[in-house]
């Protein structure tokens, strides 16, 4: 699996938990795939600062985008200073 496909597999990896951080009032957003094993995201929302985010990062994300791409690695969440 190569370049976009790859990205298309990790997208919909998100679209499949995009539910769950939406009912909790946050969101999730692919800022880069590198190295085809690392994913980069950042949470958005309420996601921010929860203290639950690196277990629902490691839990949750990381292993659905493992599940429609399992070459994945690592998936990080990549903290964005908001304005």
């Amino acid at each position: 699996m190569k370049g976009k496909e790859l990205e298309n597999e990790v997208l919909k990896a998100l679209d499949e938990i995009r539910p769950f951080l939406n009912s909790d009032g946050g969101d999730i957003k692919l800022l880069s795939i590198e190295g085809g094993k690392l994913v980069k995201v950042q949470l958005m929302g309420t996601c921010v600062g929860c203290s639950v985010n690196q277990m629902t990062l490691k839990s949750g994300v990381e292993m659905t985008i493992k599940k429609y791409a399992p070459q994945i690695e690592q998936v990080v969440n990549i903290e964005v200073a908001e304005a």
